[in-house]
């Protein structure tokens, strides 16, 4: 965290901001968010209020230059640009309550299912943005695993597509060819001698 006591020049000097982004609009933004850090302190909510307000106050200053103001991440800082005014006073309430994540209700298990079963192949991440989207409240990991297997919803099959059916029937099976007829037996004619052949007499026999 950065020290509320500092001196401004000091506050600014650390979040590194090119003096020509430093306009005398901004400027007088600053003193008013270094004047309110002074008072309120380093604490999380305090943080949380005035990031919240300098991340959406069009200042032209980059979210690294803002974090290092507040003395926050950076990729803290990006997720918070992304939220509401009423998503960043969930999360203050969430944190207040003992918890840094939000709670998976009941009710969200219609919703999850139809999520699940549209987008069968979803990774944990894309459904918790789901989640956040539908419901604005943002789960984690742990949570999320608990509620799907509470609700049964750890495997939902595919919706029924003509490729899902075709890949839950899977290939036909080659057919063997119908087996060829026998063979007719071969009838080979009884070939009778020619008459004049060399074993018949050519002469009649002698009478007796």
């Amino acid at each position: 965290m950065a020290d509320a006591t500092a001196d401004f020049a000091s506050w600014l000097e650390q979040a590194d901001v090119p003096p020509s982004r430093l306009t005398a609009e901004v400027m007088a933004l600053l003193r008013a968010a270094f004047r309110f850090r002074q008072s309120q302190g380093t604490d999380y909510f305090s943080t949380r209020l005035l990031g919240h307000f300098l991340l959406h106050a069009g200042t032209g200053l980059k979210v690294a230059q803002i974090a290092r103001l507040l003395g926050i991440s950076r990729p803290t800082a990006s997720r918070q640009q992304g939220l509401s005014s009423r998503q960043a006073v969930q999360q203050a309430h969430h944190r207040l309550d003992g918890r840094p994540y939000g709670k998976l209700l009941p009710r969200y298990a219609g919703a999850i299912a139809a999520f699940l079963f549209e987008s069968p192949g979803a990774s944990r991440a894309e459904l918790i943005d789901f989640v956040f989207a539908t419901f604005g409240v943002r789960v984690s990991r742990v949570a999320l695993y608990k509620f799907l297997k509470k609700y049964g919803l750890g495997h939902i099959p595919a919706a029924a597509t003509p490729n899902a059916k075709a890949a839950a029937i899977g290939p036909p099976e080659a057919q063997e060819p119908p087996p060829e007829p026998a063979p007719l037996p071969v009838v080979v004619p009884a070939i009778a001698p020619p008459p004049f052949s060399s074993h018949a007499r050519s002469t009649p026999a002698p009478s007796c």
